[in-house]
């Protein structure tokens, strides 16, 4: 049995602990207050259960962060204390609505520290237009909320390379827009190997059209 079970009215996935064994396997998950809680949700809670990765919250201290939907959550480490990134497999990124409020200057040092380190980046939403207003971006193929956002920012200069799309993978970067939580957390998946790429397909298949597949047929008025 893989990552998403498609056999009888089972449509949960299937727990695969013990089936990889990773060196490194801690998921960061970056906060800022008012963070997207939804954006991440697919990857963190199939990652964070259905593998032997383990998701860790990280932010620029340790005082619990408030979601926008008012989930208070716990912080692990403050990216002062982390220093090491020899067990981190990948950092994410989700939006929220103080990204376009403050420049987060020491979190950009943070991720320029963690990408130099060969650490996948996924930013989804609000969190994309930090990476490009800091210049992460402009030299990579992109996506995020739209390019008429990513050019009001200053310090950008990738307009070349915006791809209008809901994700793009490309020099260690995952950057999704603001509907993308799916495909966003596809991709991170397919990176960090979770399961089989068919067990994946199908997991994406099933979350991205649905387990009821219905026609829908005009309906005409008598």
């Amino acid at each position: 049995m893989g990552l998403y079970a498609l056999g009888g009215k089972s449509t949960l996935p299937v727990l695969m602990k013990g089936n990889l064994m990773n060196k490194k396997n801690e998921i960061l998950l970056l906060l800022t207050d008012r963070w997207c809680d939804w954006e991440a949700s697919y990857a963190i809670a199939v990652a964070n259960v259905f593998s032997d990765y383990v998701v860790k919250t990280i932010a620029l201290d340790t005082s619990p962060k408030v979601s926008m939907g008012n989930l208070c959550v716990n912080i692990d480490y403050s990216i002062d204390d982390y220093l090491n990134f020899s067990n981190t497999a990948i950092i994410i990124l989700p939006g929220g609505l103080s990204w376009e409020e403050n420049d987060y200057d020491k979190i950009a040092e943070f991720i320029r520290r963690i990408s130099n380190a060969s650490v996948p980046v996924a930013a989804i939403c609000g969190a994309t237009t930090f990476l490009c207003r800091h210049g992460f971006l402009n030299d990579i193929k992109h996506t995020g909320d739209s390019l008429e956002l990513f050019q009001s920012q200053r310090g950008y200069c990738g307009q070349a390379l915006y791809v209008p799309a809901q994700v793009v993978v490309d020099g260690g970067f995952i950057t999704a827009n603001e509907t993308a939580a799916v495909e966003f957390a596809y991709e991170i998946f397919k990176i960090l190997k979770v399961d089989s790429d068919v067990e994946m397909a199908k997991w994406y298949d099933n979350f991205k059209y649905g387990a009821i597949r219905q026609v829908c047929l005009p309906s005409y008025d008598t």
